[in-house]
């Protein structure tokens, strides 16, 4: 049997899947689960993969909700991501139902790949990919050491080949000040809210002056109790991302510059935290990238241009990124002026759509998982990322 005959007997595999894998969707779309809280999801998604032959770890690396599920046992090893995790007060306006069903279809279909070819495939279930860095913890625990290619597909507008995901840190700020009546004697006070106010007009001003591919945003979580007290305590949240975790560093520090100044202005106390996570930016690989690309053409979607004007994201597939060849392609299942984290992408994750992007999806994790079960495409595929 050649490649194009096991990639269309993979393209039958998910298409004979299809109701299950739909149901699935939906059953995760319908129960939304938020970061290390995935019981639901992770044991759906772990059942349907040991019924279908994987060999299957619950709680890996220690994480409850993660999950690994292998079939085969020889190299290369390649891993399909799943996400599954919803967001606050929102769902899976980031269609996270789609991703995760999607990679447990292209792994049942590429089982007849590598039982001709040899090799590996597994599922790797990563919870809390929605601000709380599951997969950073996941590599830092080892969970990727000996693995040759990952792959994860995203649910968008576009179908788009190479994900430009951020690096990003976040801040956690805090002044404190004097509380005083902001009538009577507002000379008694120390207005921890204006501290934060001139952080602000600084970061404002700051913005013109980094380079295109930086972002810095925040909002302010605490502002006082009332307009005739002097405000004693201020807090706000801020991200910062960068193009690479070079700059991110010292864009922090230009940052945090700011908030120092306010304090020295103001006289308030500055008290702050970077939190131990920080994004890294996604290492896309080209020898990867360009299999997907040419089996997501050959099911006749049109993969297109990265228009910077549409934004930057950040997500925690960019630390994976950095220890193994990674590739983090979206598929289109909404219009473009539907954007993800809105409630019109909440509806279209479980849209007819939606449906058909996780159907291609899987054909085209799994075709890419036939192109690189052929010899040497792996070798090659590993001296790009070490020399990258």
């Amino acid at each position: 049997m050649d490649t194009e005959e096991l990639k269309l007997k993979a393209q039958q595999a998910v298409e004979s899947e299809r109701q299950a894998l739909t149901r699935l969707s939906l059953d995760i779309h319908g129960n939304p689960e938020l970061g290390f809280k995935e019981e639901k999801a992770a044991a759906w998604l772990t059942g349907y993969l040991e019924q279908s032959g994987f060999q299957v770890e619950r709680g890996f690396v220690g994480l409850s909700t993660a999950f690994r599920a292998a079939y085969g046992t020889g190299r290369p090893r390649i891993a399909l991501l799943a996400e599954y995790d919803a967001l606050p007060e929102m769902g899976h306006a980031c269609g996270h139902n789609i991703i995760g069903v999607a990679a447990v279809g292209a792994a049942v279909a590429s089982r007849c790949a590598v039982d001709r070819l040899g090799g590996s495939v597994s599922v790797i279930g990563t919870p809390a990919e929605e601000g709380l860095g599951g997969k950073i913890d996941m590599v830092k625990a080892g969970a990727f050491s000996e693995i040759d290619a990952a792959m994860i597909v995203h649910p968008n507008s576009l179908n788009i080949l190479n994900m430009d995901a951020l690096a990003c840190a976040t801040l956690d700020v805090e002044f404190f000040g004097r509380p005083a009546h902001a009538a009577g004697q507002p000379h008694k006070g120390i207005n921890a809210l204006e501290a934060m106010i001139q952080a602000f007009t600084s970061i404002n001003s700051l913005r013109q002056h980094i380079r295109a591919d930086a972002r810095i945003h925040g909002i302010i979580t605490d502002g006082g109790d009332a307009p005739n007290i002097v405000p004693a305590h201020s807090s706000a949240e801020f991200l910062v991302r960068a193009g690479d975790l070079d700059y991110l560093a010292e864009l922090q520090e230009r940052v945090l510059n700011c908030f120092q100044g306010a304090a020295t202005a103001s006289g308030a106390r500055l008290e702050y935290v970077w939190r131990d996570k920080v994004y890294a930016s996604m290492k896309n690989n080209s020898i990867l990238a360009g299999l997907f690309s040419r089996n997501l053409e050959a099911l006749g979607r049109q993969v297109d241009a990265c228009d910077p004007g549409l934004g930057f994201g950040s997500t925690d597939m960019g630390n994976v990124s950095q220890v193994v060849p990674s590739i983090h392609p979206t598929i289109a299942i909404a219009p473009t002026e539907v954007t993800i984290h809105t409630a019109g992408f909440v509806a279209a994750a479980a849209s007819e759509a939606g449906h058909q992007g996780l159907i291609d999806a899987a054909k085209a994790m799994a075709m890419t998982v036939v192109d690189v079960l052929q010899p040497g495409v792996s070798d090659d595929i590993r001296k790009e990322f070490a020399g990258s």
